[in-house]
């Protein structure tokens, strides 16, 4: 996977939670993932088209992460995953994906975004349905930790 298409995921995630909720993130190592489970408990995925690249893109956070980043964007206090958080994490994947692909667009590569999906609950599984690598990269914070996830390739080659 080329790495143009991964930073601008990783810099628009950090760039979005610090100016939108005041959370700063720290990067770990990223690695190939092989599995499904999401390493968290509500995760937002997105896909992308486009004539270039097709893939997905999510991000998963841990319940005590959502609900800081929720209190610190909306003023409000969850005490379980409900239907607002669901909504926050289904925007924030929106916002990633939205300021990834201006990104992007930049270096000549236009895709489509597709609507989120959110999925909670303890194990859940995060399908990606691009052929290409799955590279994950995981983030620590003061409330917990989160992940994402991006699956690409490029037209025309086989991952």
């Amino acid at each position: 996977m080329n790495v143009e298409f991964i930073n601008p995921f990783l810099n628009s995630l950090l760039n979005v939670l610090e100016t939108m909720a005041q959370v700063k993130l720290q990067p770990q190592r990223p690695s190939l993932k092989k599995d499904d489970r999401a390493y968290g408990d509500i995760s937002g995925l997105i896909g992308m088209v486009g004539t270039q690249i097709t893939g997905s893109f999510s991000v998963t956070f841990e319940e005590k992460l959502a609900f800081q980043i929720m209190a610190n964007m909306l003023g409000e206090h969850p005490t379980c995953i409900n239907e607002e958080v669901t909504d926050m994490v289904g925007e924030v994947t929106n916002m990633v994906t939205g300021g990834a692909k201006r990104i992007l667009a930049e270096k000549g590569y236009e895709f489509e975004m597709a609507t989120p999906m959110v999925v909670s609950g303890k194990d859940h599984t995060i399908t990606h349905k691009s052929k290409g690598p799955k590279i994950m990269m995981p983030f620590t914070s003061e409330w917990g930790n989160a992940s994402i996830e991006i699956c690409f390739e490029e037209q025309g080659k086989s991952a």
